[in-house]
């Protein structure tokens, strides 16, 4: 087997082969030149996770810590030494960018092409197996829009996914162009190091204050800080979590307008008075149509309440050399400029795929289970959930993968590959949010259909039931010998 990516998700894949199937062979290879995937690539201040920590964690090495919400810092420390225990971190080969990927029939073989290293020099790596764990998004370059004056700015202008180490932000005034997770965790951090914050955005989202650290979990890691009772103790944390995420999810889908008041209403108190919540705080679309952002302990709201950050909500006329004018005819002074815009959205690490000579259009393919593409043969992809941790899908799709090599190599099969059913259509597009980097882009993604197993239900539950419980064999899934 190939595994591309060394961060959260392909770590964790090579965890569960080397503890559950130690007889199959595999490499990992990363493009990077360090393993840890987002958590090594985004240093922009407070960065930081925005799934509570005990779900993304490992079911097989869980979170032993009783920070919620934990710093890029302490998740990258999580990820290597995960990596370092297993023995994960001696199978990396870095450096190896994956451009192609083709399959053969004759031979049960995927050939798979990369560029190493800064010369880019050319190698071909052979597989039986091929698991795509590069995560969603482009590495080389977030997303900027094409905003009308943006060259003449003359200040420091700045993208979270390539922030400069050097970058002083003492008595500056900072517009931070964006209202997701991203901008949500800089105005607090940009506060804390002496910048004057704006965030600007064009559209309000839903903002959740959480506990940074779970005090019950404080005391359980006290009592017992090893041994059979915390590791007891761990499991039952993760599943409470598991359980209040897919309630919360659940009554945002049946009772919006109850979850919509909650919000508000929670908001309101650690907001200053008089604060405008109509204008800024309330989206035109139900919770979780798009991602639900985390504040731990409110420190977006601490940090409006400061009086140091403040929202605008406006359209954008131009970027000036010294800030930005508004839709409204304002213009906001600015030192920096941060587009905090998003990413652009690239789920199998823009590898080109080709099936016995024939190119395959991503588009045109169906998602099976959420884990593999129709007449992809032996080959799988890790993509996590958008309304929960990431990592609790990609451990029931490790768990499926261990069952599905399992059940080749008893049955002496070569190939698997699944094959559009009947009825399984119309087809709809994979990721179920509206948020903008999904609309960039889904025309470029695999389709799921409209039942399982080509549905994707965003439901950890009935994901276990698919991937860890019912049979490997199926509707639509073809074996050969």
């Amino acid at each position: 087997m190939l595994i591309v990516g060394a961060g959260l998700s392909g770590v964790g894949a090579a965890i569960r082969l080397t503890r559950d199937l130690p007889e199959v062979s595999f490499a990992l290879i990363e493009a990077r030149d360090a393993l840890g995937g987002t958590w090594d690539l985004f240093r922009y201040p407070g960065v930081r996770s925005d799934s509570d920590m005990f779900t993304l964690g490992y079911r097989d090495r869980p979170w032993a810590d009783a920070r919620m919400l934990a710093p890029g810092e302490a998740i990258l420390d999580y990820v290597r030494q995960s990596a370092e225990e297993f023995g994960v971190d001696e199978r990396i080969r870095y450096g190896h960018r994956v451009t192609r990927a083709e399959w053969s029939t004759d031979d049960a073989r995927w050939t798979v092409t990369a560029e190493r290293g800064a010369t880019r020099e050319s190698v071909r790596i052979t597989c039986g197996f091929l698991y795509i764990c590069s995560g969603c998004y482009r590495y080389d370059g977030g997303y900027t829009p094409d905003l009308p004056g943006l060259a003449d700015f003359g200040g420091d202008l700045v993208h979270p996914q390539h922030w400069p180490d050097d970058l002083d932000l003492d008595g500056r005034d900072v517009v931070v162009v964006g209202s997701g997770a991203t901008a949500v965790t800089l105005v607090p951090a940009l506060v804390a190091r002496g910048a004057r914050v704006t965030m600007l955005q064009r559209s309000p989202t839903y903002i959740a204050a959480v506990p940074a650290v779970d005090r019950r979990v404080e005391r359980l890691l006290r009592r017992w800080p090893d041994g059979r009772r915390r590791r007891a103790a761990m499991a039952l944390i993760r599943w409470r979590s598991i359980l209040s995420g897919i309630a919360i999810y659940q009554a945002a889908r049946r009772a919006p307008g109850l979850v919509k008041r909650v919000l508000r209403r929670r908001a309101r108190r650690l907001l200053p008075a008089g604060f405008d919540l109509e204008t800024h705080l309330t989206p035109a679309y139900d919770p979780w149509d798009e991602r639900l952002c985390a504040t731990p302990d409110g420190d977006f709201f601490e940090a409006v309440r400061s009086g140091r950050a403040a929202i605008v909500t406006d359209g954008i006329e131009r970027v000036t050399a010294r800030g930005v004018r508004l839709a409204s005819g304002r213009e906001l002074d600015a030192d920096v400029l941060v587009t905090a815009t998003g990413f652009r959205l690239e789920l199998f690490g823009g590898i080109a795929f080709t099936v016995d000579g024939s190119d395959v259009d991503l588009a045109d393919t169906v998602a099976y289970k959420g884990m593999m593409v129709s007449g992809l043969p032996n080959f799988a992809f890790a993509i996590g959930y958008t309304n929960a941790s990431w990592t609790l899908k990609i451990d029931l799709v490790n768990d499926h993968i261990v069952r599905l090599l399992r059940r080749m190599r008893r049955r002496g099969y070569h190939a698997v590959v699944p094959r559009e059913t009947a009825g399984a259509f119309p087809p709809r597009p994979l990721l179920p949010l509206s948020s903008g980097y999904i609309r960039r882009s889904e025309h470029l993604l695999p389709r799921q259909g409209s039942r399982m197993p080509w549905r994707l239900h965003q439901n950890y539950l009935r994901d276990m039931l698919l991937l860890r419980l019912r049979a490997v064999e199926g509707e639509g899934l073809e074996f050969r010998r």
